[in-house]
């Protein structure tokens, strides 16, 4: 494997991962936030969800996702299967979760004072938000790094989604299972010291980040 085509593959990587991520954060920061400030009585039963969800095996949540977009799924005339869109799903459900549960348990460990100081200080629903996230951000950036760690290693729901087509759905995960089954060890340990290498330089930005948050 030449060069160009490493580098195509790991653009495709951080691409999918990335976007997968920031949906995941979207969807999950909210929710989890909500569980986090509200009391309800079956709150108890969605954070079992939410719990069971972070420990949802790869490989089932893609086959959800493929069963929803297969020709003949509920989703099928989206056309998304074997896409790198089919892939960034299928890695929203096994990230969305992660971030769901690290932002609730981020904002349950603030004081409970803090809200309700907030608001009787006339803050506005949204900006007590904001302030809640500021005071836990440095476990959202937590968050954010375990999400991203769940993805961009993730290679069953990968493989049922996407196919691993060269030039299309390939990333680093399915290359390194591809190449070790021809038996190309050598170009399956390249392709792991890359991942390595791009998970430890977005993680380290992160680091960096949440480091930086603790002086101030």
């Amino acid at each position: 494997m030449d060069l160009t085509g490493i580098a195509g593959i790991t653009a495709l990587s951080l691409a999918v991962s990335g976007a997968a991520t920031g949906v995941s954060l979207l969807i999950g920061v909210p929710i989890g936030t909500w569980l986090a400030v509200r009391r309800f009585r079956s709150r108890g039963v969605i954070l079992s969800v939410v719990n069971t969800g972070m420990a949802l095996p790869p490989v089932l949540a893609g086959l959800v996702v493929a069963l929803l977009l297969w020709r003949s799924g509920f989703l099928g005339g989206l056309g998304l299967m074997y896409t790198p869109a089919a892939m960034i799903v299928a890695e929203v459900v096994i990230a969305a979760p992660v971030v769901i549960g690290l932002t609730y348990a981020a904002l349950g460990s603030l004081d409970p004072r803090l809200e309700i100081q907030l608001l009787g200080l006339g803050a506005s629903r949204w900006q007590t938000t904001r302030w809640l996230w500021r005071e836990a951000r440095l476990p959202l950036l937590a968050a954010v790094m375990a999400a991203f760690g769940s993805v961009i290693s993730e290679v069953g729901a990968a493989m049922m989604v996407g196919g691993n087509i060269a030039g299309q759905t390939r990333v680093l995960t399915t290359a390194i299972v591809l190449e070790t089954g021809r038996g190309e060890f050598e170009a399956a340990i390249a392709l792991g010291l890359v991942l390595l290498c791009l998970a430890f330089i977005v993680n380290g930005i992160l680091t960096w980040a949440q480091q930086r948050g603790q002086r101030r």
